[in-house]
């Protein structure tokens, strides 16, 4: 930090000697708020503001000006509560007796600045005022002492004769500011601004103009409009070239200030800042540029209903700059909300200016938006959850933007420069052509990933108007490869009439200028079928569009989450102009505009005949015959000749998979019409139903049918392709499943809309919830004569708690014996808390009485104990909530989870019971009897799911009244325990692969049959069938080999075509389980919508990998950990908030361990902190490093002693390298394999434990991934145990032995195979004395062993025990929804691109170095360079883990920043230096790019293994 009493250099000699200023240091006081803290708290204070100024509409208040103070408030407060506690009086005493002599000081310095006339006088009295301000608190100086100080200070401050009598006149102000914020009125009404301004015009001393501009600062926050009037904005930018960089950015935060609360007049006086604000965009000062940006944002906000101001702003070239900051945002790091705030300023400049529009389009402003959405990943919507406000709202000024660079004649309020711009369109066609080349399929993609309503209803504004600018031969060159009619037939789906009305005019735009080839494709796509539904919805008989009813979707604010200040109404998203506050806005559409619109299509376009002729195409009546014979043969039975029967489903599948993937393409709509999916489905099936746990009764035949058809199928799909060019056919059924599925699926996106509160639930227990309450009615349902009638009354009920703890609380106030020699809830009303508002926030230590609600006693209320207070067990699960605040500490709880396939359902605590007690009492919702396992949240949003809106609004949920009726139940016999079945394939050594498909449940709305079952049923089947491929290719050749049709044990080897896993998700699907995370109330409830819990359970492939993670954060840790890992919104980067706060306010346990003792750490650890849900922060014995960085190297060092030889843990470490040569030790005797470590077996003599639940999974042909050649071989041997059998069958046993009893020309007696474990000759398969050799005879059970010794029970105690591990930290079936590969990424992390580019956008560079530094630059290349294990050095070195976690270099939290280190030698003899907790490297600017790598690989080697200052 620069001296403040120090000039600049180039200005110094500039000035006469006689001028220069002097070295005032020993005129300040040792322990005063110093110049330096001042400026730093100056700097910043307005930046801490700015974001959340630009999210909002209102401007900042002058609250902003000091974060301490409303802790000081508070404090003092506190004090006069407590009048009894000695210590608070004695503080009260010495404040008071300190306040009593500073007032003295200040009256004595006062009469001595109005005396004196000597310069050393003043400058002593000027000193002293200094350092008693310095040290006085806020209620020291009165607002008298304060005014009578303003005209002396002022008038000091103008003595042009003694700099140091100015210096210390000015800095006085400063702090009389500071400590009093209200004397800036008194010194603005005594011209203290302009006394300040015409110091910073002068330029005479530099040390007085930095304290001028201190002082400006504080008078700023409360009096801009003083400042702006006195020409403070000028004089400040005049000294802008002439400052170091941080007092520059006290001055920008001077008319940071002044602009937050521009004049609505006298523009003028801002205007002339216009091209200096443009000029310092240029800057490469992050917070510079954020506050030049700042200011030219508010100043176009304020002028932007004026043109001519406007074209002013423009003409300094505002455009070009706001335009190459968006354009390089990765590399400048601006925060979200400027960032957002300038595409807005581009938005409004667009709109009300045609230059400005002119000259977007010659910077190719498309081309940048495109990057700007695309990095964004919208599609996919994997922004984490601390940016997803921000994230919304700068898609919607994105689009926002687009809408005014392609114009809309629409908007008459600027009809003159729409014609404009049109013209300016019209005569230069190549902007519009590439507008539409660039932007259109990145507009479809977002409209078709899922993205919520008013991001669809933008982007089909913005293609809407492309098209009706566009000309025919434009638009038939921009829609040449893109399946337009299909997208827009997806559109029609939707239900809400504003959507609807925008593709009913896209539609017809596109009839109006390519009738000929929209017509037909119309047809085809099924939108001709999809207008006639919008006219007839009662004769619609279309699978593809829902009825329309012509009723509005009433849209609730809460769906506004995204975007601040977007209008309730679609009709007002896209306005320029301020966002409207009201909420019962008028929608422009008229009442019947869908239908007149459509109608009017239907008869200016389509002829009577295609209306009437139905949506028979050719290659639909051929799909509907093939669909016709495969559900006439799945319906016959199994006919004498097995092989005949598959043979004919093989020629109808092929038949099928050919018409799908043939020349001739087929469109969604008539893949859906067709009726494919219910026969594929029949097929599969068998019958068997798909959404529940297969009976245990179920006979093995019909299994075995369905385990042939898999069989049949996966030969079908999983061949390879004639032509290298053609798809796979499994990859070519799965695409047009999920393109099937985005067009149909309708699953609803809950949104609570309700602010996290305190609230009081009676139901099932009374208590505190920090959610809120249903209200509920019970009622007894007619004719039931064996119950009493509950209360008549609403009483609030936890929506979180289980059905079934409700129906036991019921059932004991509405029995006949339960209501003797007791009052009913109603007698006793006085003593429940009802009238506690839900809306109120309980404050520590507050009581339901401090609302004029009388005291709660502990007394037995029809026999419950009604508590005042939360009980810790209570409330375990209710911490995380925003605003929640009670009188018990809950710092540590967590959401807590149950176990079953609700895995996203908080439960009340009351709801376990014991399975065996069944249910009294029946409850009903709307004449639906109710699941007493789901929660009431889930029972009344099935009830709201039956709408079938794609949106369901949670403000309803929670005001209105839900009625529930009961009545007696009826004894039911208990069912039987779902299981899996097997089938044949036990004699390979475990179950088939097909289990997995019965073995969960789908979503409970799909247990009804329809289209979306359909096709969730086939993407499961495919993704088994992806998964499974190995499995069901091997025993079909096995299969083959021992009926004889092959004789060659080379075709037992099968060769597994590859398919991304990507291609199993579903966009759509994985932007709504999104958008519902992003839910406060329903995140940190865990109320997810039933669907994301059960589809999640059962189709987890359907989402993508970044949001399973967060899904499994969620429901493994709850939401307080799982906070733990995102950055606070409040930080840019998350460094700071992250490490302070433990995420969530969880506090960190810091624990000491031992490098030499790393195992013994792990397992205290473990013992201590593993069951509970707190972060851990690790420090190691005898350094001084602590955080995250220590941490990351300690769960490294774990991991690594885990991997050591030596230990037995894992296969064929004994030897160092595996059978396959896969597995080999490092340097440091670190076990690694391309294929993973496997466990090592163990006898089972000592402990026969039976096999795991994780060894059930598995069977003979899993042994094949991590050890190919033993499984290959087993392969091989059990396919000449199935020929043999064969053989015998069918022929004499002789002649069984004759062809079955040579291994590749060899006898087996040649192989002298014993009864041991490959690779392991003290473990005996078998005591038995006929199990000594290995021949034919025995060959079955030899195999059978092997693989039991392999992943049974040779290894079933070592996973047991894994698995307990995992238990005692989070349940480890919360892993179940990641595949083996993801698994990796989770818990090891990944391998990431290091690219230059990526390097430079992932990395953040500061303090000396930018992206284009030499020195950065000869480390990214020398990064580049490295190899695997240097690269794995460099980041153990700089972040504390060997490699980067899932998402790469880009989800590094905080970011990976390069910083100059400045060194007190020579660069070149000082080493890097690193702060792991920072991911902070401290690299010295070497003098070569040599010398670089040499010093970087010493550190890196040498820094290893210990933790100290640097």
């Amino acid at each position: 930090m620069e001296s403040r009493g120090q000039k600049r250099a180039d200005v110094v000699d500039e000035l006469p000697a006689d001028k220069r200023a002097c070295n005032l240091v020993e005129f300040r006081p040792s322990s005063s708020n110093s110049s330096a803290q001042t400026q730093v708290k100056s700097t910043n204070s307005p930046l801490h503001s700015q974001e959340a100024d630009m999210e909002t509409s209102s401007t900042a208040s002058a609250s902003s000006r000091s974060e301490g103070e409303p802790d000081r408030d508070s404090a003092y407060g506190s004090c006069d509560s407590d009048d009894l506690d000695p210590r608070y009086s004695s503080l009260r005493d010495y404040h008071r007796r300190r306040s009593f002599g500073e007032n003295s000081k200040f009256k004595t310095i006062l009469s001595s600045l109005s005396s004196e006339k000597e310069p050393s006088a003043l400058v002593a009295a000027l000193t002293e005022l200094c350092e008693v301000l310095s040290f006085c608190t806020e209620d020291s100086p009165s607002s008298m002492l304060a005014d009578s100080f303003s005209p002396i200070l002022v008038k000091l401050a103008r003595h042009n004769s003694n700099p140091d009598i100015m210096l210390l006149a000015i800095r006085a102000i400063t702090y009389l500011c500071d400590v009093f914020p209200r004397s800036s009125g008194f010194l603005v009404r005594h011209d203290a601004i302009h006394a300040l301004c015409e110091k910073l015009m002068a330029i005479e001393y530099m040390d007085v103009a930095e304290q001028c501009l201190q002082a400006l600062e504080k008078i700023s926050r409360d009096q801009p409009l003083a400042c702006l009037q006195a020409g403070a904005i000028g004089a400040v930018l005049n000294l802008i070239d002439f400052l170091s960089t941080s007092m520059q950015r006290v001055a920008l935060s001077i008319v940071v200030n002044i602009c937050r609360r521009l004049p609505s007049e006298n523009h003028s006086l801002f205007m002339e800042a216009v091209p200096v604000l443009c000029n310092l965009l240029q800057y490469e000062d992050r917070q510079l540029v954020e506050s030049v940006a700042t200011c030219l944002i508010k100043i176009v906000d304020q002028v932007s209903q004026y043109q001519e101001m406007l074209y002013e702003t423009c003409k300094h070239g505002l455009v070009n700059q706001a335009v190459h900051i968006i354009s390089l945002n990765a590399r400048t790091t601006l925060s979200q909300a400027v960032y957002n705030g300038i595409i807005g300023m581009l938005v409004k400049l667009c709109s009300g200016s045609a230059n400005a529009f002119r000259t977007l389009h010659e910077l190719n402003i498309c081309g940048i938006l495109k990057d700007v959405l695309s990095t964004g990943d919208l599609s996919h919507g994997v922004s984490s959850p601390h940016q997803a406000n921000g994230h919304s709202i700068q898609v919607h000024e994105v689009l926002k933007l687009l809408n005014e660079v392609v114009p809309s004649s629409s908007n008459s309020e600027y009809m003159q420069q729409i014609s404009e711009k049109e013209a300016f369109l019209a005569d230069n066609p190549v902007f519009i052509r590439r507008l539409g080349m660039e932007m259109l399929p990145l507009l479809i993609q977002m409209v078709n990933s899922g993205a919520n309503l008013y991001v669809c209803f933008c982007c089909l504004s913005v293609i809407n108007n492309f098209f009706a600018l566009c000309t025919s031969d434009i638009l038939a060159e921009v829609l040449a490869d893109t399946n337009f009619s299909s997208f827009l037939a997806g559109v029609f789906t939707r239900k809400e009439q504003h959507l609807l009305i925008m593709a009913l005019r896209i539609a017809e735009t596109c009839l109006q200028k390519l009738s000929d080839v929209f017509l037909n494709s119309f047809m085809k796509e099924g939108v001709c079928f999809a207008i006639d539904a919008l006219l007839k919805p009662e004769e619609t008989s279309h699978k593809m569009f829902p009825t329309y009813d012509g009723s509005e979707l009433l849209l609730d604010p809460s769906q506004r989450s995204g975007f601040r200040g977007v209008p309730r109404c679609f009709c007002y998203v896209l306005d320029t102009g301020q966002p409207s506050t009201c909420e019962t806005v008028v929608c422009k559409l008229e009442k019947d505009a869908v239908r007149r619109l459509a109608m009017h299509i239907r008869t200016s376009y389509f002829s009577p005949e295609l209306c009437n002729s139905g949506p028979l195409t050719d290659i639909l009546q051929k799909l509907r015959a093939l669909s016709a014979a495969l559900t006439d043969l799945a319906s016959t039975s199994l006919c004498d000749s097995p092989a005949q029967y598959e043979e004919k489903f093989h020629s109808i599948l092929s038949q099928i998979m050919e018409k799908l993937g043939g020349r001739e393409a087929i469109s969604t709509f008539e893949f859906i019409e067709s009726g494919i999916l219910k026969s594929l489905v029949r097929y599969l099936s068998s019958g068997l139903s798909m959404h529940e746990e297969v009976d245990p009764q179920t006979e093995s035949h019909d299994l075995y049918i369905v385990e042939k058809r898999f069989e049949v199928l996966a030969r079908l799909l999983l061949s390879s392709s004639k032509t290298l060019d053609d798809e796979l056919p499994l990859m070519s059924l799965t695409k047009k499943l999920q393109r099937a599925l985005s067009s149909l699926e309708n699953f609803p996106i809950i949104l609570s809309n309700s602010k996290q509160r305190n609230s009081y639930a009676l139901v099932p227990e009374a208590r505190y919830l920090s959610h809120p309450c249903f209200k509920v009615r019970f009622l007894k349902e007619e004719g039931e004569a064996c119950l009493s009638d509950s209360s008549q009354d609403v009483l609030t009920v936890d929506p979180f708690s289980s059905l079934d703890s409700i129906e036991r609380y019921l059932y004991s106030k509405v029995t006949r014996k339960g209501k003797r020699g007791k009052k009913s809830i109603k007698d006793k009303e006085e003593l429940i808390p009802a009238a506690i508002p839900t809306d109120t926030s309980l404050s520590p230590g507050r009581s339901p009485e401090s609302d004029g609600t009388p005291a709660i006693l502990p007394e037995e209320v029809e026999g419950h104990l009604l508590q005042p207070t939360l009980v810790q067990a209570d409330c375990e699960r209710l911490s995380g909530g925003a605003g929640v605040t009670s009188n018990i500490d809950t710092s540590g709880s967590e959401s807590k989870f149950p176990k079953g396939d609700d895995v996203m359902t908080t439960h009340s605590p009351s709801s376990s019971s014991d399975a065996s007690v069944l249910p009294k009492l029946v409850l009903c919702l709307e004449g639906q009897e109710l699941d007493l396992s789901d929660t009431l949240y889930q029972a009344v949003l099935q009830q709201q799911m039956k709408t079938e809106n794609e949106i369901i609004a949670g403000s309803n949920l929670w005001s209105e009244v839900h009625t529930v009726t009961y009545r007696l139940a009826k004894a039911k016999s208990s069912s039987s325990l779902a299981c899996s079945y097997s089938s044949k394939a036990e004699k390979t050594g475990g179950t088939h692969c097909l289990s997995r498909l019965f073995s969960r449940k789908l979503a409970t709305d799909l247990k009804r049959p329809g289209a979306v079952y359909d096709i969730i049923i086939l993407l499961k089947s495919m993704h088994l069938l992806h998964r499974s491929s190995f499995e069901l290719l091997s025993r079909e050749r096995m299969s083959a080999f021992s009926e004889g049709r092959v004789n060659d044990l080379h075709y037992l080897k099968a060769a597994v075509p590859y398919m991304l896993q990507s291609e199993f998700v579903s966009s759509k699907l994985t932007e709504k389980l999104e958008q519902q995370m992003r839910d406060p109330l329903i995140s940190s409830t865990g109320a997810l919508a039933p669907w994301c819990i059960q589809l999640m359970g059962s189709c987890p492939f359907l989402f993508s990998f970044e949001v399973r993670c967060k899904y499994f954060q969620l429901a493994a840790f709850g939401r307080s950990l799982a906070q733990s890992c995102v950055p606070s919104r409040g930080s840019s980067d998350g460094s700071i908030d992250r490490r302070r706060n433990g995420g969530a306010g969880l506090a960190r346990k810091k624990l000491l361990v031992y490098r030499d003792r790393i195992m013994a750490s792990a397992a205290e650890v473990m013992d201590l902190y593993a069951s509970k849900k707190e972060p851990i922060e690790v420090e190691f014995d005898d350094e001084v490093g602590t955080g995250l960085g220590p941490t990351l190297e300690f769960y490294t060092l774990v991991s690594h002693e885990f991997q050591k030889a030596g230990h037995g843990m894992w296969r064929d470490d004994h030897v160092l390298s595996s059978s396959n040569g896969s597995l080999h030790s490092l340097g440091s005797g670190i076990l690694t394999s391309s294929l993973g470590v496997f466990p090592c077996p163990w006898s089972t003599t000592l402990d026969e434990s039976g096999d795991a639940k994780f060894a059930e999974d598995l069977n003979l042909f899993d042994i094949h991934s991590f050890d190919p050649k033993l499984g290959q071989t087993l392969l091989e041997f059990q396919a000449l145990v199935d020929k043999r059998k064969f053989m015998e069958s069918v022929h004499r046993e002789n002649t069984a032995y004759e062809y079955g009893s040579c291994f590749w020309n060899r006898s087996f007696e040649d192989l002298c195979l014993d009864f041991s474990l490959p690779g392991y000759p003290d473990y005996v398969l078998s005591p038995d004395a006929n199990h000594s050799m290995v021949n034919m005879s025995n060959l079955e059970d030899y195999v059978s062993l092997v693989v039991d010794a392999t992943i049974k029970t040779g290894i079933s105690r070592q996973v047991e025990a894994f698995k307990s591990g995992f238990n005692e930290v989070f349940p480890v079936r919360h892993l179940e929804i990641f595949s083996e590969e993801e698994l990796e990424r989770l818990l090891c992390g990944e391998h990431d691109s290091w690219a230059l580019n990526d390097l430079l956008d992932n990395i953040k560079f500061d303090h000396g170095y930018t992206a284009s530094s030499p020195p950065v630059l000869n480390l990214l290349e020398i990064v580049q360079e490295f190899d695997q294990e240097q690269r794995r050095a460099f980041l153990q070195f700089v972040t504390g883990a060997p490699r980067l976690p899932p998402g790469g270099l880009a989800s590094l939290k905080p970011k990976l920043t390069i910083v100059r280190k400045h060194c007190s030698k020579v660069a070149d003899e000082e080493l890097p230096s690193v702060m792991t907790c920072a991911n902070y490297l401290k690299l010295p600017p070497y003098s070569s790019k040599e010398k670089m790598r040499e010093k970087v690989l010493y550190a890196i080697r040498e820094g290893q293994g210990s933790f100290h200052l640097s």
